[in-house]
């Protein structure tokens, strides 16, 4: 099993819930309104005055098969829309209740 971690901009929000839902995942959280900066240039999200953008992120435990292919899938949207803010991270995950 893997953790995917994904941080977006809020304009993607339903993009990502539905290639999610898409992938056969029924079980994720998100949380709204998490600003950030990205490590590769682009804006930040900060939701201030100066940087009025959000993000959003979500967290997903996923088979490792559907691990590659939510990674396949953010990096194809990112290379549409590269200055909007998209990035996807996994961990293994060592035990599950």
């Amino acid at each position: 099993m893997k953790a995917v971690f994904v941080a977006y901009n809020q304009a993607y929000n339903q993009e990502i819930v539905d290639l999610f839902e898409a992938l056969g995942q029924r079980g994720y959280t998100v949380w709204e309104d998490a600003g950030g900066r990205g490590s590769r240039g682009g804006e930040p999200h900060l939701g201030s005055h100066a940087w009025p953008t959000q993000n959003h992120a979500l967290l997903s435990v996923v088979e490792d098969d559907v691990a590659d292919a939510v990674l396949d899938a953010i990096r194809a949207k990112d290379g549409e829309t590269p200055n909007l803010g998209l990035r996807a991270f996994v961990w293994n995950i060592e035990k599950m209740y």
